[in-house]
């Protein structure tokens, strides 16, 4: 065992064993990966099929590794197989992206014989990412807080809210205006700060007077969610 842990990237014959464990450190290095991402992921766009496409990737990407070795015919042969495969899914968070990536690292690692490199890696990688989580780094502190909220096409958005924006709002932009409904509403959504926290009921029962009780929405976590 200790052996296996030492070679270095596969050269010669595989072997049962030493693919087998290959496969097997992917998958649990892979494991622990997927763990990390479920404990830090923020935001609306978690899928459990992502989770299981970090585990799937390093495992298959480790026998993609033992079967190339360092036979050149061989590795070519693979590239042009796997060159017909088209991939259409879209990432809507880089954060993923960098997910797949550390799996296809570990499981390259690991088909390759470097095994002790894949767990330094595994082990460095994850506390880190778990790090950047638990502090916020990067993250920009700030009370602003999105307005959505629906105008019949009527009324001119433009100086409808001025007097209510003016009481309850130390600040306001206005970032879209869109038609919806056929035409009938006008949704708008303003990036706003509140002069006094904790006054967001009065202020959305203030909009729906103005709005006619149409759809008034107040959104937070601008940093973890697209709008």
């Amino acid at each position: 065992m200790e052996e296996w842990f030492r070679q270095g990237p596969v050269g010669g014959e595989v072997t049962l064993w030493g693919s087998i464990l290959s496969l097997v450190m992917s998958f649990v290095l892979a494991m622990i990966m997927a763990y990390t991402y479920k404990q830090t992921h923020r935001g609306l766009s978690y899928s459990v099929s992502f989770v299981h496409t970090i585990v799937i990737m390093a495992v298959t990407v480790s026998i993609i590794m033992v079967i190339i070795g360092s036979n050149i015919a061989r590795a070519f042969a693979l590239v042009g197989a796997l060159s017909i495969i088209r991939f259409r899914t879209a990432i809507k968070d880089p954060r993923d992206v960098a997910f797949i990536f550390m799996a296809m690292a570990a499981g390259m690692a690991c088909g390759t014989g470097f095994h002790l490199i894949a767990v330094a890696f595994t082990l460095f990688t994850c506390p880190m990412i778990y790090f950047l989580h638990r502090f916020d780094i990067g993250a920009m502190p700030t009370s602003e807080v999105m307005l959505k909220v629906h105008l019949p096409e009527n009324l001119d958005y433009h100086t409808i809210f001025n007097e209510l924006f003016y009481r309850r709002l130390s600040a306001h932009t206005l970032l879209s205006v869109e038609t919806v409904h056929g035409g009938t509403l006008v949704e708008l959504v303003y990036s706003i700060h509140f002069k006094d926290p904790g006054q967001e009921q009065p202020f959305l029962d203030e909009v729906r007077a103005i709005n006619g009780n149409h759809k008034v929405a107040l959104l937070t976590g601008q940093q973890n969610v697209n709008v």
